[in-house]
């Protein structure tokens, strides 16, 4: 018997079917194509106190009231009642229903992230949190520590509101290239961010208020059914100063390519077809 020519024969429809299936890639974004695009989006319009700098499109839909004074980078514009916002808006949807999903996870006792925090070594691992209201969520550093990971994924559910000090930030660190990190605010009701720094994608019920001077990086603000709020702050989509992915994926490394894996394939049947063959010599 020809042992390797029996797994040649075998290899090579198995070889074509793979090669020839179903594109295969990296695992859909939550936040969907055109949300993705969005550093802020409003339902019930957008207002500001000038100047705002949006690192991506800021937009509403179908309420087209949107506040002046903004200065757009990295391509964005204004997007008032547009197709795009409209689609946002769909996306905005399912990427809560996603994220939600993933929960209840671990509740985080009176809402306390601070002291949560402190009680896990100063920083909070990847994975999925339900933050219950409280008067204030956050008042100083909280460090999310991706422990090497470029895959790590943060889900913040909270059921109503979400609420920030002046004194607070939000750190993410060590995510290895942050190829495919995401970090998500849930927030049922109303989220109030204050404070220096915040980062993450924040998928709001109701409204979304920011106060002066706050700055997200890496991010993004959606309120589902109500306004967004800005007080000159900066919203960036483009995560220049930590590189984890702005695009909030799911999580999941990516798949080879069709081709690859036919290729994958082909070879590791060409080696077994070598060691039976040596077997079936001796």
């Amino acid at each position: 018997m020809n042992t390797k020519l029996d797994v040649m024969k075998l290899a090579v429809p198995f070889f074509f079917a793979i090669a020839y299936g179903p594109t295969q890639g990296l695992a859909a974004p939550i936040l969907g194509s055109s949300l993705d695009t969005f550093a802020v989006l409003g339902q019930q319009g957008v207002t500001n106190v000038p100047t705002s700098t949006i690192g991506g499109n800021l937009g509403s839909a179908p309420n087209a009231s949107i506040g002046a004074g903004y200065v757009f980078t990295n391509g964005g514009s204004l997007q008032a009642n547009t197709a795009l916002a409209q689609n946002a808006q769909l996306n905005l949807t399912a990427a809560i229903v996603a994220v939600n999903s993933s929960g209840p996870g671990m509740t985080i006792t009176g809402g306390n992230l601070d002291a949560f925090e402190a009680l896990n070594g100063g920083s909070i691992a990847p994975g999925t949190y339900t933050v219950p209201a409280a008067a204030t969520n956050l008042t100083g550093a909280l460090i999310l520590n991706g422990g090497g990971s470029d895959t790590a994924v943060w889900n913040f559910l909270s059921p109503s509101s979400l609420i920030t000090s002046t004194t607070s930030t939000v750190i993410v660190e060590n995510v290895g290239d942050g190829a495919h990190v995401g970090l998500y605010w849930d927030v049922g009701s109303q989220a109030t961010l204050n404070g220096s720094t915040f980062e993450g994608n924040v998928l709001a019920g109701t409204a979304i208020t920011v106060g002066s001077g706050v700055t997200i990086d890496c991010g993004r603000l959606a309120s589902s059914t109500a306004q967004v709020t800005l007080i000159m702050d900066t919203i960036s989509t483009k995560c220049a100063s930590n590189g984890f992915d702005q695009g909030g994926r799911t999580g999941t490394t990516g798949v080879p390519e069709p081709g690859t894996l036919g290729l994958m394939a082909l070879s590791g049947l060409m080696m077994l077809g070598r060691r039976l063959r040596r077997k079936t010599i001796a």
